[in-house]
């Protein structure tokens, strides 16, 4: 219940929109539980050594800190050492890595009759060796072969853990290569999203992360056709790191903005900014369309809410807002 639109904001943010504080720093606790688990691993004839003083890069919306609730995953990255292990790049993209040294604990995860390092094999591998850490209640492959994914006894959220390798320098920049789901590998770098993010957000009054997160929520409503959340942040974050575009601290002054962009974005490309996957924009034409209508639709109602706000009629605001962000959004209270 709320008096005014901010305090409707502000109450829908914190109670369904942001994460739980106290869930997150469960969250945090039990993540840096695992990691100290991955590290007791035993060095032995079947697993890898871990890279020397990087065994894991957290990434993902949860690490970029625009994951909406309800927390559902947390994605790890576990850095290996390559032990002497060299990439060639393959046609079409991505790379293949290759033993470079035969009589490491590496030799066991090759393609058969090669020197050629099957990242799927690693995964398993992964997947093997959590069946044996007690806290947790089941370990698995994601069904793309990308990751194990590791289910918690205790909380809701499951590890989505993948094995990586952190490339030699060129020019003094790193980058690393995750499985691809087919047995070989693709890059990536979460540094540079994780950087971007930072460095955006800090450029404007408005969170961007709650941003962000509101339009998150927008997209699981499916009122339309959703939107990939990598995808969205991307779009999202390129508007607020748009030339000319400055913006004010208050979200529902700026929501007409971005639907507006939205609107205007979604039938076109949108490249990766880390520079490796290319156009993220996967939708179909009637994905897009259905995007665009919503967008529209609901770029026209913010545009009321917020003259029936100005008007000083908070009530009828507030239900405004109410349409486009469903029965969780606040009702108005005298």
């Amino acid at each position: 219940m709320a008096t005014t639109v901010n305090n409707a904001f502000s109450e829908f943010m914190k109670n369904f929109v942001r994460l739980d504080s106290d869930r997150n720093d469960l969250a945090k606790k039990s993540k840096n539980n695992l990691i100290t688990e991955i590290e007791k691993f035993p060095e032995d004839s079947i697993f890898f050594k871990l890279y020397p003083g990087l065994a894991s890069i957290d990434y993902g919306s949860y690490s970029r800190k625009t994951k909406i609730r309800e927390l559902d995953d947390i994605d790890i990255m576990v850095v290996l050492d390559a032990e002497g292990n060299y990439r060639e790049p393959l046609y079409g993209g991505g790379y293949s890595i290759h033993l470079r040294n035969w009589g490491t604990r590496q030799d066991a995860i090759v393609n058969p009759g090669t020197n050629v390092v099957n990242s799927i094999k690693i995964v398993n591998t992964f997947k093997e060796y959590l069946k044996g850490v007690s806290a947790y209640e089941k370990a698995d492959v994601k069904r793309n072969q990308e990751a194990a994914t590791l289910k918690l006894k205790t909380y809701e959220w499951v590890y989505d853990i993948v094995p990586c390798f952190q490339t030699a320098p060129i020019d003094g920049k790193t980058f690393f290569l995750i499985p691809n789901g087919s047995g070989n590998w693709k890059p990536t770098d979460p540094r540079i999203d994780k950087e971007r993010t930072t460095t955006i957000n800090g450029k404007q009054q408005v969170s961007v992360l709650d941003m962000i997160r509101i339009m998150k929520y927008w997209t699981k409503r499916r009122t339309a056709a959703t939107m990939g959340s990598y995808f969205l942040e991307c779009m999202i974050l390129n508007y607020y790191d748009s030339f000319g575009t400055t913006s004010s601290s208050y979200i529902d002054v700026e929501l007409p903005n971005v639907f507006a962009y939205v609107y205007q974005q979604i039938h076109n490309a949108l490249n990766d900014p880390k520079g490796f996957q290319g156009d993220l924009n996967c939708l179909t034409l009637d994905e897009r369309n259905s995007i665009q209508e919503r967008a529209r639709l609901d770029y026209n109602r913010a545009k009321e809410a917020r003259q029936l706000e100005t008007d000083g009629k908070q009530k009828e605001s507030i239900e405004k807002w109410g349409e486009i962000f469903g029965s969780n959004f606040p009702s108005y209270t005298e």
